[in-house]
Parts: structure tokens; C-alpha cells; sequence
């Protein structure tokens, strides 16, 4: 099959799809890449004010035979195109349909659900990579977990992770999240091991597992932890790994445990960060999500310049080794987390798959609904941290 655009960014008119046209341009990359949207007027109007001489490619991800004509000429899709359970599912099967390897930026698990149900199968027997949730869903939970078991060198009993950010939310992400409202997920989406392949985990894992949503004191970190927003999506996405690294590669540790929190400097910020995350819960789950959905930001509209310069994101991971040890990794960055941040995590996530086959983790012949840990793993660290992104270490006294 002869493919001659190396990374195709699908829903490049959106405010994250533009954003990663211009960390594509910053890289000045001697790839041949392209965009790609159902408009081509707002795809035009992107390459005339990014000045980016690159291929237009017109699909609507409802168009089966657009989106096979953008696969079958493209080694990686890059997609930005949200809400993916309305957007993605038939991009994605054309992306398996015709060897093309594939990272988005959903949060969407119940979606993800789909996708392994419908695509792993297939996309493992062909050696294609589709690997959702690159964006801060859920790259630092899942790479910074990576990077701090393979970092303690021994096999590892527990990992806790500790978020802190500064950023705002774009109406496409506030978009998602009002479209989850509506549907009726059911208990299903409450289940810490949603994404695990069957049977790969135990009873004192699954004990274990359940979402956090207390304040702790945290004494190793001199802080306090809170339930953290994203930590339903990001739990599941950590815990795919670990099964899937176990599978074909090399396990975390032996009933391996995983869980996300909020960092708070102080009680009161986590107080009074858990109850507006609480009252967010209830506006979503009730009538009034209609209302207060129409006063935000649109799809397409994003955070100024200025907060996208400003944010940042810092997130801890408190390891126990088996035998006991315990220690401590850092994984932060500067700009908003959310956009500045994601879109560098997705355009270094769809790098990553043009690198040598061998390189990656698995071989050249891995494939299968793929998490970044077990499908991108140490090549990714080295290209973030190659792109500014902080790795570290310490000690523990």
C-alpha cells in the first residue's frame, strides 16, 4: 500500500486541532504531513493564517469512503475531532481497515470500550497501533506512571499520583463533557477496570481500585490530596497498560495498584476544591446542565494566548516497591495543560509512530487498541522529554 503522507491532523479547525497545526510548524519537520475537516473554507482559512504549506483533505466522519481516501494515503492520523463517541468511530475503523496507525485526545473510556471490543482483535493481527487518550487525558498518568516504575528499578506494589494545573477549559472539552450528560452510561463507566482485557486482574486489585473522593493528608508530600477531575478517565487508561505491558512486555508488579488524586497545598483548597467538583457532578447529571451549558464557551473557542502561555501542569507519582521502599517522581511542564500542553503530547504522540518499528515497545508487529504506555512507552518519554517536558526523580528521607 503505498501511503505518502506520513501524519494526517483530522479536525484541524478546532482550537486544538490548530494548535497542533502550529507545533507542526514550529518543528519546521521534514515529514510530509497534511490536514484534514469537512470544511474546506475553515481548513483554508487555517493554512492561510498559520502560513502552513500543507495537502487539504476533505472527509466528514460520517463520509466512510472520505475518511478510507484520507487512510489509505496516511501512515498516522492525528484526530482532535470531539466529541469522539459523535465524531471518531468510523475514522478509527477506517484507520484499521487500511493499516493506518492512530492517537486522538479523547477522555471518552465508554467510547474506548467500543473501540477494543470492536477494533483490538483486528488491529493486533495487522500490527496497527490506535492509541486513544494523548492529550492530558491521560498522557501524565500514564507515562509519568512508566517513567516512575521503570525509573525504581524493581518490581512495584502501589503507585499514587498527585495533579496539580493551571489552565482553563475550550468549549470542545466543555462540550464533551455537557454530551456525556446526556447519555446513559449506566454502572458500567464506574468500573475501575472498564478498558482491562478479561481476567487480568484479581479480586485484591479490584478491592483496592475503587475512585477516590476523600481529602487525605498526605505526609511524604507535606500536602493534601482531593479527588482529582480526570481521574476517572486516567485510572482506567493506567490500568490497560499495566495488563497490556504484563501481556506482551514486561509488569508493573504483581497485583499492581493504581490511584489518582488532586494535590492541594493546603485542607481548605482541597475542601473547597472537592465541593466545586461535586457541584460540577450535579450539574451534569440534572436539568440544569441545558442551562448553565449555554452561558460557556462554544466548541472552537479556547483560553487567550496569554493563559495558554501562562498554565502549567505538575504531577507527582509516590511509588512503594514490593519490598517496601518507597519513592517519588515528578513529570511537569509549562502552558495550559488542557490545549498548549495536549496538543504537544498528540502531535509527539503521532511523531513517535514514524520512529523505527523495532524501537517501539512490543516490535514492529505490535498492534491492538493500544494505550501510550504499552504502545509508545520509552520513545515517547524521549521525545517529551526532547520537547521541554520535565522527567525527575527524588529521594525519599
Amino acid at each position: 500500500m503505498n501511503k505518502d503522507i506520513d501524519i494526517v491532523i483530522y479536525g484541524a479547525t478546532g482550537f486544538t486541532g490548530q494548535l497542533c497545526v502550529k507545533y507542526f510548524q514550529s518543528l519546521n519537520l521534514e515529514i510530509n504531513w497534511a490536514i484534514a475537516g469537512r470544511n474546506l473554507e475553515k481548513l483554508q482559512d487555517v493554512t492561510n493564517k498559520l502560513a502552513a504549506n500543507v495537502e487539504i483533505l476533505i472527509a466528514d466522519s460520517n463520509d466512510q469512503e472520505g475518511l478510507r481516501n484520507i487512510c489509505s494515503r496516511s501512515k498516522v492520523v492525528l484526530s482532535t475531532a470531539g466529541p469522539f463517541h459523535r465524531y471518531g468511530s468510523k475514522l478509527v475503523a477506517a484507520c484499521v481497515e487500511n493499516g493506518t496507525h492512530y492517537v486522538d485526545i479523547t477522555g471518552e473510556n465508554f467510547w474506548v470500550k467500543g473501540l477494543i471490543a470492536k477494533h483490538h482483535e483486528e488491529a493486533s493481527r495487522k500490527g496497527i497501533r490506535i492509541i486513544p487518550s494523548c492529550g492530558f487525558d491521560s498522557i501524565p498518568s500514564d507515562i509519568g506512571t512508566l517513567f516512575a516504575v521503570r525509573s525504581s528499578n524493581k518490581p512495584v506494589k502501589r503507585v499514587d499520583s498527585f495533579h496539580s494545573w493551571k489552565g482553563e477549559a475550550s468549549g470542545g472539552t466543555i462540550e464533551t463533557m455537557f454530551a456525556m450528560g446526556d447519555l446513559n452510561l449506566g454502572k458500567e463507566i464506574r468500573d475501575p477496570f472498564l478498558l482491562n482485557p478479561d481476567g487480568s486482574y484479581t479480586n485484591e486489585q479490584k478491592k483496592l481500585s475503587s475512585d477516590v473522593f476523600k481529602i487525605s493528608k498526605q505526609k511524604d508530600l507535606n500536602a493534601w490530596s482531593g479527588p482529582f477531575v480526570m481521574a476517572g478517565a486516567n485510572t482506567r487508561v493506567v490500568r490497560r497498560s499495566e495488563a497490556l505491558l504484563t501481556e506482551r512486555q514486561k509488569s508493573y508488579g504483581n497485583n499492581f495498584i493504581y490511584q489518582e488524586h488532586a494535590f492541594h497545598n493546603s485542607w481548605s483548597k482541597a475542601l473547597f476544591s472537592t465541593l466545586g467538583l461535586g457541584l460540577l457532578g450535579l450539574i451534569l447529571v440534572s436539568p440544569l446542565r441545558k442551562i448553565v451549558r449555554s452561558f460557556l464557551r462554544k466548541p472552537g473557542e479556547g483560553p487567550s494566548l496569554e493563559v495558554q502561555e501562562n498554565g502549567w501542569f505538575d504531577c507527582k507519582y509516590l511509588v512503594e516497591n514490593e519490598d517496601g521502599q518507597r519513592s517519588l517522581y515528578r513529570m511537569y511542564g509549562k502552558g495550559d495543560p488542557g490545549y498548549k500542553v495536549t496538543s504537544k503530547f498528540a502531535a509527539e504522540c503521532a511523531l513517535s509512530l514514524l520512529e523505527d518499528p523495532e524501537t517501539l515497545p512490543g516490535g514492529s508487529e505490535y498492534g491492538g487498541v493500544l494505550t501510550s504506555a504499552s504502545g509508545l512507552g520509552e520513545v515517547l518519554i524521549k521525545r517529551l522529554s526532547n520537547a521541554g517536558i520535565i522527567f525527575k526523580s527524588f529521594n525519599l528521607s
